[in-house]
C-alpha cells in the first residue's frame, strides 16, 4: 500500500530559497494497530502516555548498485516501526562524563532546536550509543581527527551484549579505553513523535552517519533479528514491497508492505534517500529540524496517520495517488 499524498499549497521559491511544498500525507497504520486506535479515537476522554526522549541513526554506506541504508527488524510494539534504522531509547547513564570531539553540547542544542543543552547532549551521546550496540559501528576515537578503526571479534560483541543489557555504560566504556566521541560524524536529520493513542511513544530526533573507513557492520549476535543493508533504489525499499516482511518471515511480516512495517519517519526518509546522489551528498545537506507528529484519522472508514511535510519541489507538483 503505497501511502496517499497531495498538495496543500503549491510549490513557492525565490533566488534565496529552494521551491518547496507543502503536502499531505496519509499512511497506514502497523498491524495490530487498529484496536487500540479504535479505542483511542472514541474514548471520551484521551490522556496521551508522555514519550520517552530516544534517538535513532540513519547509517549509510556507497555501493556499487548506489547508496544503501541499514535497516533492521525490532519489536511488534517498537515506537520506531517493525523495520527501522538503528535506534533506542536516551539513558539517564548516558549523561556521564566523557571526552567530547566535535560540535558542542550548546551547538548541538541549536541544531536540534532545543533549549536544554543537556537534552541535546543525551541524544547524541544516545545516537552514538544505540548504533555501536545494535551495529558495531563505533563513531568514536582518542582524538578529534582518528577513529576506532576495527570493531569486530568476540571482546566487542560481548561489549556491546553488555551495553545492551546495561551492566555498563557507554560513558564508562569509552573512557576506560581512553576514547571519546566523535560528533562531528552526525549530522540531524528530523524530529519525531510518536502518535498520540500509541502505548509506547517516543520523542526521537533522527540523525545520519556513514560507515567510518575500517569498520563494519555485524548484528548484535543472540538477539535473533533481521537486519540488512538494503539499496535505497531497489524494490525492497518501495512502500508496497513485501519483500522485507518475507525475508524476516514472522507470521506478522510475511506478505506485508514495508508501508506498514515502518513507521512514517522512515519511510519518507527512506524516499528523500532515493533522491540523493550519496553519502557526501546527503550528509552535507542543511535542514531545518522540524517536530513531526502523525496524527491519528479516520479516512472514509479507514484508520490512517495523517502527516504534513515540507518538500523541496522536485520540479513538479505531486498529484494524489495511492
Amino acid at each position: 500500500m503505497r501511502p496517499w499524498k497531495w498538495n496543500l499549497f503549491s510549490p513557492t521559491s525565490d533566488r534565496h530559497h529552494p521551491a518547496t511544498s507543502v503536502l499531505r500525507r496519509l499512511f497506514p497504520l502497523a498491524p495490530g494497530r487498529e484496536d487500540a486506535a479504535r479505542a483511542w479515537l472514541t474514548a471520551e476522554a484521551r490522556t496521551p502516555r508522555r514519550p520517552r526522549e530516544a534517538s535513532s541513526v540513519v547509517l549509510l554506506k556507497d555501493a556499487p548498485d548506489g547508496l544503501r541504508a541499514w535497516l533492521g527488524q525490532r519489536g511488534e510494539q517498537s515506537p520506531l516501526g517493525m523495520v527501522s534504522f538503528s535506534g533506542g531509547s536516551c539513558l539517564e547513564t548516558d549523561d556521564g562524563a566523557v571526552e567530547w570531539f566535535g560540535p558542542s553540547p550548546t551547538a548541538w542544542a541549536t541544531r536540534l532546536g532545543l533549549s536544554d543543552f543537556a537534552l541535546a547532549r543525551r541524544h547524541v551521546i544516545a545516537a552514538i550509543r544505540e548504533l555501536f550496540e545494535e551495529t558495531g559501528v563505533l563513531l568514536a576515537g582518542p582524538d578529534e581527527l582518528s577513529v576506532v578503526e576495527e570493531t569486530s571479534g568476540e571482546d566487542w560483541m560481548r561489549s556491546r551484549q553488555r551495553l545492551a543489557s546495561e551492566e555498563i555504560t557507554f560513558t564508562d566504556f569509552l573512557s576506560k579505553r581512553g576514547w571519546g566521541v566523535r560528533t562531528d560524524l552526525l549530522r540531524v536529520l528530523s524530529h519525531w513523535i510518536s502518535p498520540e493513542y500509541e502505548l509506547r511513544r517516543f520523542d526521537t530526533f533522527y540523525f545520519a552517519a556513514a560507515v567510518p573507513s575500517g569498520q563494519s557492520v555485524c548484528p548484535l549476535q543472540d538477539s535473533g533479528r533481521w537486519g540488512r543493508w538494503v539499496p535505497v533504489h531497489s524494490e525492497a525499499a518501495t512502500p508496497e514491497s513485501t519483500q522485507i516482511g518475507d525475508e524476516i518471515g514472522a507470521d506478522d511480516t510475511r506478505g506485508i508492505p514495508l508501508s506498514r512495517l515502518a513507521i512514517p519517519a522512515t519511510q519518507i526518509m527512506l524516499e528523500k534517500l532515493r533522491r540523493t546522489r550519496g553519502c557526501v551528498a546527503y550528509l552535507s545537506s542543511k535542514r531545518e529540524v522540524r517536530a513531526f507528529r502523525p496524527e491519528l484519522i479516520d479516512a472514509d472508514g479507514e484508520l490512517m496517520l495523517d502527516v504534513t511535510t515540507v518538500e523541496a519541489s522536485e520540479g513538479a507538483a505531486v498529484a494524489r495517488g495511492r
